[in-house]
């Protein structure tokens, strides 16, 4: 029952191979959808920052899922079994969850997004029976969490949060991750050697513990970077601010 997309995307992340995703922010199904078929291995939806509700996730899983390339992935909201559920529920194949500070708030995670014996996800499956069909344990076998690692907590506790069962990924936050770790803004030139050492951190968490590591970004040539540094996933960011930086360029074109 579960589709051999997101069959595959799973494949990938756990067995830590090399995986390209794109960051959406808006509330756009079309736009969405035109991007997911553009060969990306994943599309990211942001219900945390970006301008998006609960029908605009709905619209832009299914809009990933009509491109029949691309894996529908969203960073919730919060760390609760309602955010994580209805997203799931929606057609994420994973979950990005924010603000995990400890090893106890990614146990809490995964625990939100499994069903029992193994978590107490509530079984109500309206667009992702789908890929769940009879039995729960074959949707759980394909679902993913990441935890985001962008807290001085986070950071702290990391080893510890990446040896937690179930979980499949830390995910940096790096703007975050920069102000937890003395920034006056994000991409602060004055924390640059401690920035560098807390992804060598993270990523070395991740490679212990056998899961995947991944990283936002805010282009393509960084996201090169960080996966020859050792992380697994990357996303590019974002159609809000690629959409901005298009206009301008042409713009300025224009008018030279």
């Amino acid at each position: 029952m579960t589709s051999a997309v997101a069959t595959e995307f799973a494949r990938k992340i756990r067995d830590r191979e090399p995986a390209v995703g794109y960051w959406v922010v808006l509330d756009s199904p079309v736009s969405t959808e035109r991007i997911a078929r553009l060969g990306y291995d994943y599309v990211a939806l942001d219900a945390q920052h970006g301008l998006i509700g609960y029908n605009g996730m709905l619209t832009g899983l299914m809009a990933i899922d009509a491109s029949g390339q691309a894996s529908g992935v969203v960073r919730v909201e919060a760390n609760n079994a309602t955010a994580i559920g209805k997203a799931l529920d929606a057609g994420a194949v994973a979950v990005i969850v924010p603000l995990v500070n400890d090893a106890q708030d990614a146990a809490d995670a995964v625990k939100y997004a499994k069903y029992p014996p193994h978590g107490i996800r509530s079984y109500g499956p309206m667009r992702s029976a789908l890929r769940v069909g009879p039995v729960p344990a074959e949707s759980d076998a394909t679902t993913m969490v990441f935890a985001m690692i962008e807290t001085p907590g986070g950071l702290e506790n990391v080893e510890e949060i990446a040896a937690v069962e179930g979980l499949d990924g830390l995910y940096v936050g790096p703007s975050d991750l920069a102000l937890a770790i003395g920034a006056a803004f994000p991409g602060d030139p004055a924390i640059k050697d401690e920035f560098e050492a807390a992804l060598k951190r993270v990523s070395a968490a991740a490679t212990q513990a056998g899961i995947a590591a991944g990283i936002h970004n805010a282009n393509g040539d960084l996201a090169q970077q960080r996966l020859g540094e050792g992380y697994t996933f990357a996303t590019v960011a974002s159609d809000l601010t690629h959409l901005e930086a298009t206009a301008a360029a042409h713009l300025q074109q224009a008018r030279s």
